[in-house]
């Protein structure tokens, strides 16, 4: 049996704290995708095709890694995907929270569908996108925490 594992998210962009957890996912499991979920609530920097093409080029030394884009509910789209789990990033205790309740709702949605909640290696913990592309507007240097393909289009987004 083919057991992938979803690993759902805006991802705008990717940064090395995504690309960790897909690294050790992707040893667990025959096959991870990450599903770039569109969510009306946020106005990303990147298109969904962009950051699809970020993915692939991030991991693209991980031979079974796929990225794809969903509109629909992540649960039903693990179903569709025949997926066995879902997986998400845990930084600190405060995204335990919303972890948990987006893991049970998940789980009402679709019960044979866990959810696994990883931690990033500890240089990453602090990381996420909004502190990514915020720290690129003002021209800081993100260099350790974004793959190249991904600090190139920042730099790119944020040109004057």
């Amino acid at each position: 049996m083919n057991k992938k594992i979803i690993y759902p998210g805006t991802f705008d962009p990717i940064h090395n704290g995504h690309i960790d957890i897909a690294e050790r996912a992707s040893k667990l499991f025959d096959e991870l995708i990450f599903a770039v979920a569109v969510n009306s609530d946020k106005s990303p920097l990147f298109s969904v095709e962009e950051r699809i093409a970020m993915i692939e080029e991030a991991t693209e030394s991980l031979g079974n890694v796929r990225a794809c884009s969903t509109e629909k509910l992540v649960a039903d789209f693990a179903k569709e995907e025949n997926a066995v789990a879902l997986i998400r990033g845990l930084r600190h205790v405060s995204d335990f929270e919303f972890e948990f309740q987006m893991a049970m709702m998940n789980y009402h949605l679709n019960p044979d569908i866990p959810t696994i909640l990883m931690m990033p290696a500890e240089q990453y913990i602090h990381l996420n996108s909004s502190v990514v592309k915020e720290v690129a507007k003002l021209d800081g240097d993100v260099s350790t925490y974004v793959p190249d393909c991904v600090l190139d289009r920042l730099k790119s987004k944020y040109k004057s």
